[in-house]
């Protein structure tokens, strides 16, 4: 059996410098043995994006990125009947870990364990629950051969209850055979090139470039994004429908230069929770967009309970090029405010601000998040844009039954005095 890693004969090293734009840093990790012979390797970039409660009984949704001080204590190289482990320790108690089992002729991941510390008031300042929490994730890699590096450059992600993991850049190597990393790669799924370049149909303005010699062609200009398809989500608690929501979501990415991303219902699953005073609907675009949005009852001055739209939050991955987009949160919104009990609606194109770089529009939107009865929307208060146009409609009837009225008074006053001037001529 291989000693755990306690030596400065394990290194771990934090590499590419690179806390980038996303402020995660890249790290690398190579395990030796007592002989100082390399037995596993890995870098990659990670980063994790965690719901929690409040002490006010709201929810946030935070970001938590890996500094630049990370230690690796426990990290096992593993032999033909022990896992080898990779386990990285960060910030105020919090811990990640991954081991990997092998075969004869292949090694795979197994489980990946993520805890993070509530207890860290610079991450959690109004955490509601203290104390170290640990959620536990079936690893999805496939077997790899046993003298191939694992590579996978496209983002993949574990979701479990209020924590996303995101992994990005992934370079592999567990039970090293003779201190040697291998020239052999094994790609994930997501980095195998196909006959056809891949492109999302839903991103705007996106041309390929021809790989002909001859002269350039003449380019046509890009068709405009349509309106996105409506889709139809509701969550359950139990046996009973708790949040219904009908809505077309279409992205406005602008970091570089503006890009449209319909949200496609056929592809797209939801989760979330409800509750009394707080829900939430998380909306899963295969791996391309999760878009959680979070409702919070309130008290009127009047003491009538209300609900509204209050915080949203937004991962984007670029399958184009295999990075993070974007993650991105605001949680001061007031938006989509009703009674409780009642549904708001607005058919007309709405826009919310998560930042600068990143805006949702919203099309024909009827949402229900509280008090949801027989499965059915209850009565809608609609938008002020769709009052506006249900008051012009009957206005505009109005004036012209009006105008129609006054020209019918008018041809009964000339009809009757041309009467009289024909009787007086008589």
């Amino acid at each position: 059996m291989e000693p755990r890693c306690r030596s400065p004969a394990c290194l771990f090293l934090l590499l590419l410098g690179a806390c980038g734009f996303f402020q995660s840093c890249a790290v690398e990790v190579e395990v030796k043995d007592a002989s100082n012979t390399t037995c596993l390797y890995a870098k990659w970039m990670m980063k994790f994006l965690i719901r929690y409660e409040t002490n006010s009984s709201d929810y946030k949704n935070i970001t938590l990125d890996l500094p630049s001080n990370v230690t690796h204590d426990g990290s096992v190289c593993g032999n033909d009947t022990q896992a080898a482990l990779v386990a990285l320790q960060f910030g105020e108690g919090h811990s990640w870990s991954n081991n990997f089992t092998k075969t004869n002729e292949t090694y795979q991941g197994d489980f990946v364990t993520f805890t993070y510390n509530t207890n860290d008031t610079a991450v959690f300042p109004d955490a509601k629950r203290k104390g170290p929490i640990t959620v536990v994730v079936k690893d999805s890699m496939l077997p790899v051969h046993l003298n191939n590096v694992y590579v996978c450059h496209n983002a993949d992600s574990f979701e479990t209850e209020n924590v996303i993991q995101i992994f990005w850049n992934v370079t592999l190597q567990a039970f090293v055979q003779n201190g040697t990393i291998s020239k052999k790669e094994s790609r994930c799924r997501a980095d195998t090139p196909t006959s056809a370049p891949t492109v999302l149909p839903t991103i705007a303005n996106v041309t390929t470039a021809s790989t002909s010699t001859l002269s350039p062609t003449p380019t046509s200009a890009p068709k405009p994004v349509e309106n996105p398809d409506t889709g139809n989500y509701s969550l359950k608690s139990g046996n009973k429908t708790c949040l219904l929501a009908t809505v077309g979501l279409q992205l406005n990415v602008s970091k570089d230069k503006p890009v449209l991303i319909n949200i496609n219902p056929k592809t797209t699953t939801a989760d979330g929770t409800c509750g009394n005073t707080t829900a939430t609907l998380r909306l899963n675009d295969g791996n391309s967009t999760s878009i959680a949005f979070t409702f919070v009852v309130k008290n009127t001055s009047a003491n009538v309970p209300k609900f509204y739209l209050k915080e949203v939050n937004v991962t984007l991955f670029n399958h184009l090029n295999g990075s993070v987009i974007s993650n991105a949160d605001n949680n001061n919104f007031s938006k989509w405010d009703t009674f409780l009990g009642s549904s708001y609606m607005c058919r007309k194109e709405q826009t919310l601000e998560i930042n600068e770089n990143l805006q949702i529009h919203t099309f024909n939107l009827w949402i229900q998040p509280f008090l949801v009865k027989e499965n059915k929307f209850s009565t809608a208060e609609e938008c002020f844009a769709d009052s506006d146009l249900n008051f012009l409609i009957p206005i505009a009837v109005g004036m012209a039954l009006g105008f129609l009225i006054i020209l019918v008074f008018i041809s009964y006053l000339i009809g009757r005095r041309k009467s009289r001037t024909g009787y007086q001529s008589v």
